[in-house]
């Protein structure tokens, strides 16, 4: 699940103290939290495990402790006071040359052999995914206290719960109503003052 607000959370403080949760706060971030587990329950008792599903669930967990750290760095380091466009650019240019190197050294074949939708999905991904919203999170995390800000990120993976219903017409089902009704609640007590 979505570690990041709490890596955030946890270790920010102790570089950031402007940035520490009060009860009530934290209070929100775990009942979000567990907002988005409800809305993946489903999946979580009605599936039953592939062998090396654990590689893919901890690959997820490390996502999103590097999130929080990525976050982290950025809030308690100089780039806090950088433009949004330049922290982005400093992020894809080192993922730039750092990419190509680990994905060589893990012996990754290269194409470019992809259909037309496939290169429309990566399109989107580069300006959607990888440039105008990492360029609003960055702006955010110039403005607002990361700490309260990185409880929105729970959205996401609601969002794309949200998303499958919309595009590929999967159920509204009650797990997915509590989960945005408790991610909702949740957000509202974090960004309590």
């Amino acid at each position: 699940l979505y570690t990041s607000p709490f890596v955030v959370a946890i270790l920010l403080p102790r570089v950031v103290p402007g940035e520490r949760l009060r009860r009530v706060q934290w209070v929100g971030l775990v009942i979000a939290f567990s907002a988005v587990a409800i809305a993946f329950s489903e999946g979580f008792l009605h599936s039953s495990p592939v062998a090396g599903q654990w590689r893919g669930d901890l690959m997820g967990l490390a996502a999103g402790v590097l999130w929080g750290l990525t976050t982290l760095t950025i809030r308690a380091t100089r780039l806090t006071s950088a433009s949004a466009e330049k922290t982005l650019f400093y992020q894809l240019a080192v993922t730039a040359l750092v990419a190509p190197v680990v994905s060589l050294a893990l012996g990754e074949t290269w194409s470019f052999d992809y259909s037309s939708l496939a290169w429309g999905s990566v399109a989107l991904q580069t300006v959607v995914g990888a440039f105008a919203s990492y360029l609003t999170w960055m702006w955010l995390l110039r403005h607002y206290p990361a700490t309260q800000m990185s409880t929105f990120t729970f959205l996401t993976p609601v969002f794309a719960l949200v998303f499958g219903i919309v595009l590929l017409g999967e159920p509204l089902t009650v797990q997915l109503v509590v989960a945005l009704v408790g991610v909702a609640a949740g957000i509202v007590l974090v960004s309590r003052r």
